[in-house]
């Protein structure tokens, strides 16, 4: 066990006694970073397999960000969207290009109020209908997380995050992600919509079936229904694709976006294609920051870097080299993981049995070693590093896990 220093016990002690305690935070207090890298305030460096939780895929330090951030402070910060501002009107046109199905953009601050607005946007689509305006029901998935306002905690289809809410909102229906016969049956002529993550990440980094996609957009056609992909944590190139939903070929009416979009600064959009887009009209919608112009700054520069052949390039090096190196790991230590999943630097390693119950025991050990990793259900190592990480950086932070898992007691050394 690391020993605190004085000024590192002192925040400690401060986050305690002073923060709503909806974390669980490890004791240590992050400072810096370059790169996928980062320093904590006693001189400690880490390897970060976690990226803020898939949000920092430039990683720490970017020169263009930075450059683009200071340079739009200069000019202006916010002016409300009764103004316009020129940096999210050249973001939007931008994601429209980059999207190869959207006409329209709403901006917001953050993943749960981009899903929040595309469910508002569902319902009043489905009024729109002469077919069947009665539709009201937004059809998620076992294993979903979609966020955490009340709306979008019950479209999270996890009762461990709804426990304690009640009376959550009606309107919401559930069917196990990828099962096509389940998923039919819970298709009723009252499903407005269907929300679905191309892969499930708090649910323990679970890619859709390219078959099953295809077959929710051919339910959803038929019945004139949406197909809303959260795209939070799976898009702006963290699969290996822009948009995950790619790797499937199968195009949605509606994209939310976050996470990566603003490379670390809160940003968060929902693209709409067609005649969708002009439901939520004036009036109907809104929200007093979206489309700030720093943020929108940013995401300018994450979304042109992150759509590179030299970032795309590396998330594919990088993604085998983590795949062979978790490989070589479990060989070396008899049978750590079961199975890994997911594309590209979205990957999840879930544990074998008699290492599920010490999956908390790791993460510390982890970071006690100097390698930030995170967790995706009750028994999956989830990583998702910065995609702009080094080889170096990935090979040492392999290495740190490794003496980790060492680390811990009845576990055989290599």
């Amino acid at each position: 066990m690391t020993t605190l220093s004085s000024d590192t016990r002192q925040l400690v002690d401060l986050a305690q006694a002073r923060l709503v305690p909806t974390y669980r935070q490890r004791e240590l207090i992050l400072d810096h970073g370059q790169g996928a890298t980062l320093w904590d305030i006693d001189g400690r460096d880490y390897i970060d397999f976690a990226a803020g939780i898939a949000v920092n895929a430039l990683g720490y330090g970017d020169a263009d960000v930075l450059a683009a951030l200071q340079e739009q402070a200069g000019r202006i910060w916010h002016t409300s969207n009764i103004f316009y501002s020129e940096p999210p009107l050249r973001l939007a046109d931008e994601l429209i290009a980059a999207s190869g199905f959207a006409q329209r953009v709403f901006f917001c601050n953050s993943g749960a109020e981009a899903n929040e607005a595309a469910i508002k946007l569902a319902r009043r689509w489905a009024t729109r209908q002469a077919r069947a305006p009665e539709r009201r029901t937004i059809l998620t998935f076992e294993g979903s997380f979609h966020g955490r306002t009340l709306a979008t905690v019950t479209a999270t289809a996890q009762p461990k995050y709804q426990a304690g809410f009640e009376p959550l909102p009606g309107g919401f229906r559930y069917a196990p992600y990828n099962d096509i016969v389940a998923f039919d049956a819970a298709f009723g002529d009252d499903v407005a919509a269907v929300l679905i993550e191309p892969v499930q990440g708090e649910g323990g980094v679970v890619p859709a079936d390219p078959a099953f996609l295809h077959f929710v957009r051919r339910r959803c056609d038929e019945a004139g229904a949406l197909l809303i992909f959260d795209e939070i944590q799976t898009g702006m190139g963290r699969t290996g694709r822009l948009w995950a939903h790619e790797h499937a070929g199968v195009k949605p009416d509606v994209m939310t976006l976050a996470k990566g979009l603003g490379a670390g600064f809160p940003i968060g959009a929902m693209l709409v294609a067609g005649d969708v887009a002009q439901v939520l009209d004036f009036g109907s919608h809104g929200t007093t920051f979206g489309g700030n112009p720093l943020a929108a700054a940013v995401a300018r520069v994450a979304l042109r870097k992150l759509s590179s052949s030299a970032i795309q390039d590396n998330v594919g090096a990088r993604a085998k080299q983590l795949r062979d190196g978790l490989a070589a790991l479990n060989t070396r230590l008899g049978g750590v993981f079961q199975g890994l999943r997911g594309h590209g630097l979205m990957l999840g390693a879930v544990l074998a049995g008699k290492w599920t119950p010490r999956i908390g025991e790791i993460l510390d050990a982890a970071a006690a070693n100097g390698v930030l990793v995170l967790q995706a259900g009750p028994e999956v190592l989830r990583f998702v590093p910065p995609l702009v990480i080094r080889e170096d950086e990935m090979s040492e932070g392999l290495d740190r896990l490794e003496r980790a898992l060492v680390s811990l007691p009845s576990v055989p050394a290599a």
